[in-house]
């Protein structure tokens, strides 16, 4: 193993030990203490931005069909039901049933076709059956966080699959609960910022989400090992304009982190020319077991160099995306502002499923040889901008 497959495999096995990394919970926390904590070994000085947030905590939430409870997770983003939940005829969505049942990816959120779904659905509430490449129970991410509107919805795991379409094919009763509560809690954005001498110039940012549904060891260690690598050679070698190094909670919560660290930098999102900040985001599932690498940037320089830099490692990217496609993750936002951006994202079996842990859904030779184009990437980037 080299060093910084060692490196690696030690920041990942301590992500993977925390717990679930929710937004607001103690995994979160954890998370958030352990990584200022490896920042600050670094040499780094590092600061903690809190925000606030209204966490829903799930109470109860089930699908009753025949006296079978099947669990469930309440979307974050749907209306609850009350305790006693809410009871009707199954059927599948686009039927005049009270409860509709749809199958989906848990890459659904963000699309047209499923935000029409939930807001034009008669029924009076939903079952998600989100089906990833690897069988469990998958969530989507709640892109109406802030303001959560009804029917209310719950996931069903993929394994509930077969039970839930033939209840719903001949039209079987059924009770869907999706009790919670809202409670005050905070969540905060570990924070680095590396000045430069040069103050002409214009500054970067560094970012990685770290927040997820599960303790989701592919999904966010490969970014933040990313991060990490990053960190480490900047400090190494100081470079002449500011860098800023983000590591935001909130992100399966439509980037409630992201919407901070702005609201503290507005403007930062635009573009060049209108005093924006060039943007480099290590997004989900880098180094993910078996799966694929993809580099998405708005602007030709950053495009070119970074394929340059991890075919160099030997990971070159397996997609690159046209210019005007919009990013998924955090960098989605910095498009719509027209700021410029680099995003690398890769796939995942596992995505959004309790089974993604350390070591069996991380590819580790892989999240190295990309960390370690990162890290020039930046370098090279904080040297050349103007």
């Amino acid at each position: 193993m080299t060093e910084a497959e060692t490196r690696a495999a030690a920041w990942l096995e301590a992500w993977d030990s925390q717990g679930i990394h929710r937004t607001g919970t103690a995994g979160d926390l954890a998370g958030a203490g352990w990584l200022a904590a490896e920042a600050a070994a670094l040499g780094a000085k590092v600061e903690i931005e809190e925000f606030a947030l209204n966490r829903l905590d799930p109470v109860a939430a089930y699908l009753e069909i025949d006296g079978d409870r099947i669990p469930a997770v309440p979307l974050f983003d749907a209306l609850p039901t009350a305790p006693e939940g809410i009871a009707g005829r199954l059927d599948l969505a686009g039927s005049d049933a009270e409860i509709g049942v749809v199958k989906l990816s848990p890459n659904s959120a963000s699309t047209r076709p499923f935000q029409a779904l939930r807001r034009g659905t008669q029924h009076r509430a939903l079952v998600f059956i989100c089906g990833g490449e690897e069988p469990g129970l998958a969530l989507l991410n709640a892109e109406q966080f802030r303001t959560p509107f009804d029917p209310p919805a719950i996931h069903v795991g993929s394994e509930a699959c077969d039970q839930v379409l033939a209840a719903a094919a001949r039209g079987a009763p059924a009770r869907l609960v999706a009790d919670s509560r809202c409670n005050a809690a905070k969540a905060s954005n570990v924070v680095v910022t590396l000045a430069g001498c040069d103050r002409a110039r214009l500054p970067m940012v560094v970012m990685t989400p770290r927040s997820s549904w599960w303790q989701s060891t592919a999904e966010r260690g490969g970014g933040l090992v990313c991060w990490l690598e990053s960190l480490r050679a900047l400090l190494a070698a100081p470079t002449p304009g500011d860098v800023i190094f983000t590591a935001n909670s909130g992100h399966e919560l439509n980037h409630l982190g992201l919407d901070d660290f702005l609201e503290r930098r507005p403007g930062w999102d635009r573009p060049a020319g209108d005093g924006g900040a060039s943007w480099v985001h290590y997004g989900a599932n880098l180094g993910a077991a078996g799966g694929v690498l993809s580099l998405a940037s708005n602007t030709d320089a950053l495009r070119r160099l970074s394929l340059g830099e991890l075919t160099a490692v030997g990971q070159p990217p397996d997609d690159m995306p046209p210019a005007d496609q919009q990013p998924f993750g955090e960098t989605r936002d910095i498009h719509r502002a027209g700021g410029a951006y680099l995003t690398l994202v890769g796939s995942n079996r596992w995505f959004h499923l309790p089974q993604d842990r350390w070591p069996a859904t991380i590819d580790l030779a892989a999240v190295a040889r990309i960390a370690a184009a990162s890290a020039r990437i930046v370098l090279v980037l904080s040297r050349s901008r103007s």
